[in-house]
């Protein structure tokens, strides 16, 4: 999905999705033909070394952008909670709906991989192997790291939990002091975001030749192990998004004054394109429509959907957590209460700092955050992130769902109405 907000100054990243996707099934195809051979020897090295160098840009990278991406999306968030009553509750309903969505995940998702376990043969194949599973961190050493005594020294220890939520009250801080220094604040931290998405973006341009040379290690060491894994994968990802597109009809019956006929009917051509386009800011002029034949006051809707494209991915925190506990599951890092709430907590802080992004670089931003989290590696995230294309079309439907069901909830409880 390539896609560039109008209301951030943020520059368009293009990923090379489908690119990537194509350079995971050659390599495990290319893996698993040269399987046994002598051959193999000579290309295996130059192939893993390939494909751990571009990991370990990818991760070098989360840490920075993360951090410009908190201050600057709960910046923006604040911002449009101040325009109003309107704004105030539409900003209150999002908040609402991306904590559901992330603790809908945490409970769900476990119970999924329980009635569904992930075929062992994958579970070997995907685990990474290169990095030590994280232990499960108790409650006590949860809120120590909460307070750390050098937030640097955390930063650089990869303590993401301490770090993001750093991040945020920095920002609500910022909202504290004279109008002229918190604007220079949020424009340091807009141009850092800034600077590392375009870091970023060109890390993942060399995606599929970073993915070709992990898929064809894995190809060769584990067979097709690694397929059925990837489509397991798939699928349990894709259900996570499910049950946030389900809410948003929930929503817009209960909650909107919709009658769930006319809600299915009006969101059919808005979900239509967001799966040729898998962008939320391509729907937005059929969620204008949609909502005018749900009969949405055009004020509302003009107001709260565009709000809706900037700040609000109902799916995030959902579909993040959904990986972040996969991810578990293939390394063996048993996910306490208290680390799920903190998968939570990180899911929603960054799911506020990462709409409008394509999502490749989503993945990227948000799930690396919510892994080290809650102590899992990340390494495994290196292939998942391959076949993104294919989740994200669930993402893109659950959000535009959601938008329109929020727009008419907020339009059916505004007491102008």
């Amino acid at each position: 999905m390539t896609q560039r907000s109008e209301v951030t100054a943020f520059p368009e990243i293009r990923v090379p999705a489908a690119l990537t996707f194509a350079a995971l099934v050659v390599g495990l195809a290319l893996g698993i033909a040269l399987k046994g051979g002598a051959l193999l020897e000579r290309v295996l090295p130059a192939a893993e070394l390939m494909g751990s160098l571009w990991l370990r840009a990818l991760q070098l990278t989360i840490l920075p952008l993360v951090i410009g991406l908190v201050v600057t999306g709960i910046s923006q968030t604040l911002a449009a909670a101040g325009g109003g009553g309107l704004a105030r509750r539409a900003v209150l309903l999002f908040v609402a709906v991306l904590v559901a969505a992330g603790t809908s995940a945490a409970i769900i998702v476990p119970l999924l991989l329980e009635l569904a376990p992930i075929p062992e043969s994958a579970v070997a194949a995907l685990s990474g192997g290169v990095a030590e599973a994280g232990k499960v961190p108790t409650l006590g050493e949860i809120l120590n790291a909460m307070m750390p005594e050098n937030i640097f020294a955390a930063a650089a220890g990869g303590a993401m939990l301490p770090v993001v939520l750093f991040a945020a009250l920095f920002a609500l801080a910022a909202t504290r002091i004279g109008e002229a220094p918190r604007r220079q604040l949020v424009l340091f931290f807009e141009g850092l975001a800034a600077a590392m998405m375009v870091v970023v973006g060109w890390v993942l341009m060399l995606a599929p030749l970073g993915v070709f040379g992990l898929a064809l290690a894995l190809g060769a060491k584990t067979g097709a192990d690694a397929i059925g894994g990837l489509a397991h994968y798939i699928v349990v990802a894709s259900a996570a998004g499910a049950v946030v597109l389900l809410g948003g009809y929930l929503l817009a019956v209960l909650r909107g004054g919709q009658r769930l006929g006319g809600f299915v009917r009006a969101m059919l051509p808005v979900q239509a394109v967001a799966i040729s386009t898998q962008s939320s800011l391509a729907c937005l002029p059929a969620m204008l429509a949609a909502s005018r034949r749900l009969g949405v006051r055009e004020s509302t809707a003009d107001f709260v959907l565009p709000m809706a494209v900037a700040i609000f991915r109902a799916t995030s925190p959902a579909m993040n957590m959904a990986v972040a506990i996969y991810a578990a599951k293939l390394t063996g890092v048993p996910l306490s209460p208290v680390a799920l709430a903190a998968g939570v907590a990180v899911a929603f802080l960054v799911s506020l700092s990462s709409v409008s992004l394509p999502g490749t670089l989503s993945f990227v931003v948000s799930v690396g955050p919510i892994a080290m989290a809650m102590g899992v590696p990340v390494a495994p995230l290196a292939l998942l992130v391959a076949v993104e294309m294919l989740p994200d079309i669930m993402r893109t439907l659950g959000n535009v769902t959601m938008d329109v069901a929020v727009t008419a909830t907020v339009d059916h409880r505004d007491p102008a109405g």
